[in-house]
């Protein structure tokens, strides 16, 4: 699943390099720390954090097929 995080941010941002998740298990939680360049900041969070949103709803679904709860944390 982090590679799926990893492929939908890397397509939204102008600095993929710039691109940090960190992932923490446990037992069937997952939590994803992503981090990014400042400037892409805008582009992965959206207007009124619909972009965000999105994320996480793809990731619960990703989740969901491996019995998972998955959470994103977008960190400055």
């Amino acid at each position: 699943m982090k590679e799926l995080l990893t492929y939908i941010v890397a397509n939204l941002v102008s600095d993929p390099d710039a691109i940090s998740i960190e992932e923490s298990v446990e037992g069937d939680e997952v939590t994803y720390s992503l981090r990014v360049a400042p400037e892409d900041m805008g582009r992965v969070i959206g207007r009124h954090g619909r972009i965000a949103k999105e994320i996480r709803t793809l990731m619960k679904a990703a989740g969901n097929r491996e019995n998972k709860k998955v959470t994103v944390d977008i960190c400055d």
